[in-house]
């Protein structure tokens, strides 16, 4: 089952995707309350919602989809430097990527609004000379987890989305820590959907790729990952409550300019179209402007 956050007639919603992907059921068409998605995955309180055998529908042409959850109720918790590969290619290329891989590598991402399908980056070019992409599988926690154990962290996932952790290179560089340059407005583009835990399970396997302009530039597995989401999940509520609705950005593979030599190194440039792929979840493309 797959979840949208959608626009009609300028009002947003929350859907379900039919089976075939080409129409929305109204999550008020049967009989929910909810406003935005943090409040339908409260509402849900862990169950999968029944659709009836002919339920109301829109056609996808009708309507605009919208980050699956534009605004969530904290910032994006993101994993460093958990694909290996990506943490050689990044320790290369920039010292302060450097970092001892005995532990997980956790920092924030602060955004306004997540950007939806098919719109556009702002690059911020009067202060990012290095716009950079990043394809990463992000985790929806389904109920407030504290003190989770690996073994019991499937129950607490609500889905997965696909989220671009646009990053400004040279301010994360220049001030030797991450939050800065990843939290741009417009740096963090989610979707197209959340695609329920239930086929998908709590140690993902599932294709990643990012396209710029067409050229494959990442192309990975998700169980390349070096912490699991398990583990993730264990480590992070043995100190801190996850709020259900906390988006989890669990890395990215490698392929991103940054670890490119000097002489080949494609950072994003105006106009350029980014397409980011998971398996079993769908395709995010943005522009930047």
């Amino acid at each position: 089952m797959k979840f949208v956050t959608y626009n009609y007639k300028n009002s947003e919603a929350v859907g379900i995707l039919t089976e075939d992907e080409k129409a929305v059921v109204p999550a008020k068409s049967l009989g929910f309350r909810a406003e935005s998605m943090n409040e339908f995955i409260d509402e849900l309180g862990g169950r999968l919602p029944e659709l009836p055998a002919e339920p109301e529908t829109l056609s996808l042409a009708e309507v605009k989809l919208e980050a699956p959850i534009p605004v969530p109720r904290q910032d994006v918790i993101c994993l460093g430097l958990n694909y290996r590969d990506h943490a050689e290619e990044a320790t290369k290329a920039d010292a302060v990527f450097d970092v001892q891989r005995g532990d997980a590598v956790y920092f924030a991402k602060r955004l306004q609004r997540a950007v939806a399908p098919n719109d556009s980056i702002d690059g911020h070019f009067d202060i990012c000379d290095s716009l950079d992409y990043e394809v990463e599988l992000a985790v929806i926690i389904g109920r407030d987890a504290r003190n989770v154990k690996a073994g019991d962290a499937g129950d607490y996932i609500f889905g997965y989305t696909i989220l671009n952790d646009v990053s400004a290179r040279n301010l994360q560089t220049r001030h030797k820590q991450w939050y800065f340059g990843k939290s741009l407005d417009d740096f963090t583009p989610m979707g197209p959907c959340i695609a329920t835990a239930g086929s998908i399970g709590s140690r993902p396997e599932l294709g990643i790729r990012c396209y710029v302009n067409g050229e494959l530039r990442q192309n990975s597995n998700t169980r390349m990952m070096i912490f699991d989401i398990p583990y993730i999940i264990e480590e992070l509520s043995a100190g801190m409550t996850l709020k259900a609705g906390t988006v989890i950005a669990t890395g990215t593979p490698s392929g991103v300019a940054l670890g490119m030599s000097p002489e080949t190194q494609k950072y994003l440039e105006s106009g350029d179209v980014i397409r980011c792929e998971i398996d079993e979840i769908g395709v995010l493309e943005n522009t930047v402007k």
